[in-house]
């Protein structure tokens, strides 16, 4: 009965699918590879009765009334009269609160006994529910014609609120829950041959929403009697709902939506459906919820065609409901978790059921499931109570009436509608296709002239219109569809205004964050680009620096080998290394001291280039940097165009300067304390 599973955590009213929408008839085996399988919980609800087990049969002459139910033999299923309660959540000036409301009516119905939240699997009167003041006067018993009825007594009249209507016999019957949870009515006096005599009725043939084990969904080929499932309306009417599953003369099994006419949103070929029990086979057992516990059927021949299933555990909770979304499940309860699993469900986009979202809506399979459904813009939900139980079916209406006259040639008059642009969606269901309008503006003069014209699209040169409420708008999710579709809502020239109006207003604090982020960018860019400039100025970041600028650099040897030129030009030796002459790449020229023969550690060797950093002197030549790569050691100098002063003084073979060059030179007050700094000071040098 299903191809492909897909659930998140959720309630078993409202699970609903978040997986990539696949077309009606997707191959058996990408199906498969696309199952995901979640769990969901079960929204907290009380049991649905504590009426008293009166056992499991209702004798003719007997009956039933509120606070009493009976259990099948098992204790797994019970009937009797209840009423739905749901939960929801609102808000109030004290923060959130949470308010229980109860369906209108109260119902027979059987449900799972054992099972701490009410859980119903078939109800008798979902199309009349029993009054809040026929209750007390109300019960289920076998009429005179062998019919159980659920009838309403007061002081002179007997009302019938429910019948069977099948049964035309004098003998002695009675009513009776079997362990499968069908309620079945069968003759009083057994058969001769003393086997259980055949139902005269039963539930299971008359299914509501839910289909449990050993009960069928199908056709009878001879009389033409179809076993179907419909949907419940929402959480707290269980009347007959938007959508229903069956299977047609043609015997295909076949979603349908139950709207005039009704539409066909998913489908299984009869020629495929063995193919499809035995791929369900394998995913039941692929998974370890229902391995060995659950055993697809399917049956076809000259009388039937029909699908079942089977458990091997009594005690296992399982059923198959279609539920408000209009998808259909298979939820198993876990005992550990106290919840109901969905481990399969068909399809696997909620968006695909028509028309579950109502009206004027737009569906987002990507969103969270009690999300999934929102109101085109300036549309609002025509009741907010209905959406907060399921029942999304009435949609949104317009927040302001269009302003469309027809004129008496069928031309609008005066119309100030505007058109308002929604892109990358699922174009609406039942488009219009108008022949003559071959271009964009054409195709919106067209449907601005039609006072019943609410959209329009324009694509591949083929002007579409709608007319009337839009049904089944879906959000692009970059799989399914293709994107380019854009479509054209016609809106009140006050609801534009006022969407324009609110796009601004979202667009200025996005404005000021998108300020504050292409600032804080350039910010960032600029520091960067101070941070290259630096370090591509002295080819590293500073190890030192005891004035404020220069410093003690550490150099690349990579960036000293291309400043010197591969140490090309020299300028002297002596004193442990020999000394060569560089460019940096700001022109500035620098005397590299290539030590030979230095044995000391990383850390002394840096420890001494600190050392000389703090004790630099005015009189001595400027250290600008280092350099310490494995075993290379240089040291970076200020370049002196004249030399060192001590060739001066202390060579024989000295040139004698000229008076204008000592005084320059401050020679005289300076001589002592060159040459104790020569002599006394310590260096690496």
């Amino acid at each position: 009965m299903l191809l492909a599973s897909s659930s998140l955590p959720t309630s078993a009213w409202h699970s609903h699918m978040l997986s990539h929408r696949p077309p009606a008839m997707t191959p058996l085996h990408v199906a498969l590879a696309a199952l995901v399988v979640f769990s969901f919980s079960l929204h907290t609800a009380a049991p649905c009765s504590t009426a008293t087990a009166t056992g499991d049969t209702l004798a003719a002459g007997r009956t039933l009334a509120a606070g009493d139910k009976l259990v099948s033999r098992n204790g797994k299923f019970a009937l009797g009269f209840f009423r739905f309660r749901q939960s929801t959540a609102g808000n109030s000036t004290g923060g959130t609160t949470t308010t229980t409301v109860s369906s209108r009516g109260w119902y027979l119905g059987i449900w799972f006994n054992k099972i701490p939240v009410c859980t119903t699997v078939w109800i008798a009167n979902r199309k009349r529910p029993i009054a809040e003041s026929e209750l007390n006067t109300t019960q289920l018993r076998i009429s005179r014609d062998g019919n159980l009825v659920i009838v309403s007594l007061n002081t002179t009249t007997e009302s019938k609120l429910w019948s069977t209507q099948v049964v035309n016999t004098t003998d002695s019957v009675s009513a009776l829950l079997n362990s499968t949870g069908n309620l079945v009515l069968v003759p009083a006096t057994p058969s001769s041959n003393g086997a259980p005599p055949p139902p005269l009725w039963q539930s299971f043939d008359y299914p509501t929403d839910v289909g449990l084990p050993t009960a069928k969904i199908g056709r009878n080929k001879l009389t033409g009697f179809n076993r179907s499932f419909v949907s419940k309306k929402s959480l707290i009417d269980p009347g007959p709902g938007s959508y229903s599953i069956d299977v047609g003369i043609d015997g295909a099994m076949r979603l349908t939506s139950r709207s005039s006419p009704p539409v066909v949103y998913w489908s299984w070929p009869a020629g495929r459906l063995a193919q499809l029990v035995q791929a369900l086979d394998g995913l039941m057992d692929s998974d370890p919820r229902t391995k060995d516990l659950l055993k697809p059927t399917f049956r076809d021949d000259e009388d039937e065609v029909y699908f079942s299933y089977t458990i091997t555990n009594d005690s296992a909770a399982v059923f198959v409901p279609i539920d408000i979304s209009g998808q259909l499940k298979l939820n198993v309860w876990s005992k550990d978790k106290e919840s109901w699993e969905t481990v399969y469900a068909q399809p696997s986009d909620f968006c695909i059921a028509h028309g579950v979202c109502g009206p004027s809506t737009v569906c987002n399979g990507n969103s969270a499931p009690s999300l999934f459904c929102d109101c085109l813009e300036t549309f609002s939900r025509k009741s907010p109570r209905d959406w907060e139980l399921g029942d999304r079916t009435g949609g949104c209406a317009r927040n302001t009436p269009l302003d469309c006259v027809p004129s008496s040639n069928g031309s609008k008059t005066g119309s100030t509608d505007v058109f308002h642009p929604i892109s990358r969606v699922k174009l609406p269901f039942n488009p219009q296709t108008i022949e003559d309008a071959t271009t964009p503006s054409n195709c919106e003069q067209a449907c601005l002239n039609d006072c019943s014209c609410t959209a329009y699209s324009y694509s591949s040169s083929k002007c579409s219109v709608w007319h009337g409420e839009l049904l089944d708008v879906s959000l692009d999710d970059g799989i399914a569809i293709t994107g380019q579709d854009v479509l054209y809502l016609r809106l009140a020239a006050r609801d534009f205004q006022s969407l324009e109006k609110n796009k601004k207003n979202k667009r200025k604090p996005r404005a000021i964050i998108a300020a504050s982020i292409v600032s804080f960018g350039l910010l960032a860019l600029i520091l960067l680009l101070v941070v290259w400039r630096k370090r591509s100025k002295w080819f590293n970041v500073p190890l030192h620096d005891t004035r404020g600028s220069g410093g003690i650099i550490a150099f690349r040897y990579i960036d000293l080998v291309r400043a010197t030129k591969n140490f090309s030009e020299r300028l002297g030796g002596g004193g442990f290394g020999t000394v060569f002459k560089g460019v940096l790449s700001e022109s500035t020229t620098i005397a590299v001291k290539r030590l030979d023969g230095a044995r000391q550690g990383e850390k002394q060797f840096r420890a001494e280039v600190s050392s000389i950093g703090l004790i630099q002197h005015i009189n001595l030549v400027k250290l600008i940097g280092f350099c310490c790569e494995g075993d290379k050691r240089l040291l970076v100098y200020e370049h002196m165009s004249n030399g060192s002063l001590d060739a001066h003084l202390f060579q024989s073979n000295a040139i004698i300067l000229n008076w204008s060059t000592r005084a320059s030179a401050s020679f005289m007050r300076g001589i002592y304390r060159v040459w104790w700094i020569h002599n006394y000071m310590v260096t690496l040098t």
